[in-house]
């Protein structure tokens, strides 16, 4: 998949041509102009990816509080929403566990109150593992196109059933190609920061990235594709063209 089709199924298709005036900002960031018709809780004005010490550091700052809105339950899983805010990056799949080449690898920061897609961590902390999709979380997730999703034209990646894909240790057994890797997430006025590990990415390299706010949602049948994306609300570049980037980094074998 190439990123320029992804851009036009963003940008074109959902009419948000031009919504964010951005470039690469100091050292790799992504700036970009407050815009008004955007909810400010979703106003991405900067993105980056830093270094600090043995982690790379993930950052969006918003115009609003951050993470202030958050989907309504509805008290089931078919047609339930997700709101997220988005790192899609130039990495290959196969950095965090996938096999190679299998869609943009994009971090994301979630929640939906349908559901728990973490079930080794109680993010709440009350004793429970499979009640804590409304407290905001972290996935990889592998985007992919897909045409029924609408006018983002974009997915989660779906597993077939009866595929044996090369998954990540943390992936929580939905069959879609989504990492809970555990991260967890600093929320504070209108940024968030997400410290990730440089041992867990599996080769040297370098990669760009992008800053994106977007809401997502389950298919109503629960079946292939099970988690489309549906609305954007803003792309930190405006094109999705990945004008972040992080400068070369030595990472572990994984």
């Amino acid at each position: 998949m190439k990123f320029n089709r992804v851009a036009l199924a963003l940008c074109v298709g959902l009419g948000i041509q031009g919504i964010a005036q951005a470039g690469p900002g100091h050292d790799g960031h992504i700036q970009a102009k407050s815009n008004k018709d955007v909810e400010q809780t979703f106003d991405i004005i900067h993105a980056k990816v830093t270094r600090n010490g043995t982690n790379l550091v993930f950052q969006q700052e918003v115009s609003g509080e951050i993470g202030s809105a958050k989907p309504t339950k509805t008290g089931k899983l078919a047609g339930s929403k997700v709101f997220s805010y988005v790192w899609p990056t130039s990495l290959d799949t196969y950095a965090v566990g996938f096999d190679h080449n299998e869609g943009i690898l994009a971090l994301a920061l979630t929640a939906h109150p349908d559901f728990d897609d973490t079930p080794k961590y109680d993010e709440n902390n009350d004793g429970k593992l499979d009640n804590d999709g409304n407290v905001w979380h972290s996935h990889w997730v592998v985007l992919t196109e897909d045409a029924s999703c609408g006018p983002a034209g974009l997915k989660v990646k779906d597993i077939p059933k009866g595929a044996t894909p090369r998954l990540p240790a943390t992936w929580p057994g939905l069959p879609i190609m989504l990492d809970s890797p555990g991260y967890e997430p600093e929320l504070a006025s209108n940024t968030v920061t997400i410290n990730v590990p440089m041992k867990e990415l599996g080769f040297p390299t370098t990669f760009n990235f992008d800053g994106v706010t977007a809401g997502l949602q389950v298919n109503t049948s629960v079946h292939s594709p099970l988690l489309c994306v549906k609305n954007v609300h803003k792309v930190a570049s405006g094109n999705l063209s990945l004008p972040g980037f992080v400068p070369q980094i030595e990472l572990a074998e994984k």
